[in-house]
């Protein structure tokens, strides 16, 4: 009867350790970034031309160098009718990234909007109002 037990409990012992789970590894998801574009001002009356692009850049790479379609200042659109773009970027390099918007207007120069999506977060809003 005693050997009984003792075999019983040793199956037990060396069933319930030999069933260990793999180890599970990191759920890497991608980063969303969202590009919003709109103006709260009056342009109506400005014929200038002006070329936005949006960007994305790690310190080293860049990622993503995207030009919109010129346009006169006077068509940017208001903040109920604004352009919007999402761009999804896999999230193999965890390092802090700059995101925004560079533009050029005719006859005058070239601006940006800047702005930093950090290690480790998944969404980014880059919501930039002309002026």
């Amino acid at each position: 009867m005693r050997v009984n037990s003792v075999v019983t409990i040793l199956l037990l012992v060396l069933t319930t350790s030999c069933n260990k789970s793999p180890a599970s590894l990191p759920v890497i998801s991608p980063r969303k970034i969202q590009y919003e574009l709109y103006t709260n001002s009056d342009f109506s009356d400005n014929n200038t031309n002006i070329r936005f692009s949006l960007f994305i850049r790690t310190k080293t790479k860049v990622l993503l160098d995207s030009d919109l379609a010129p346009m006169k200042i006077k068509d940017i659109p208001d903040a109920s009718n604004k352009i919007i773009i999402i761009k999804t970027v896999p999230n193999n390099d965890t390092s802090e990234l700059s995101v925004g918007f560079l533009y050029s207007i005719e006859g005058i120069g070239n601006s940006w909007h800047l702005d930093t999506i950090r290690a480790g977060e998944t969404f980014k809003l880059v919501d930039y109002a002309f002026q």
